[in-house]
């Protein structure tokens, strides 16, 4: 995910993706242990948009008069 379209989206909708994120990270990581996991880069991009979307979110919690 982009950083633009992560701004785009409301909070609710920004918890919800992260959630999901978190969700499927886990299932990588189980895939990662039993050697099925083709492309282990992709943990790595899934930990960026969860940290982008945390940065987000808390950009807005500090200055809440931009959204």
């Amino acid at each position: 995910m982009k950083i633009k379209d992560i701004r785009e989206l409301s909070n609710e909708e920004l918890t919800a993706r992260a959630r999901e994120i978190r969700h499927e990270t886990v299932n990588l990581r189980i895939q990662q242990a039993s050697g099925q996991l083709e492309k282990p880069s992709v943990l790595r991009e899934l930990r960026k948009d969860v940290a982008r979307i945390e940065t987000a979110l808390s950009e807005r919690r500090l200055n809440p008069a931009s959204k």
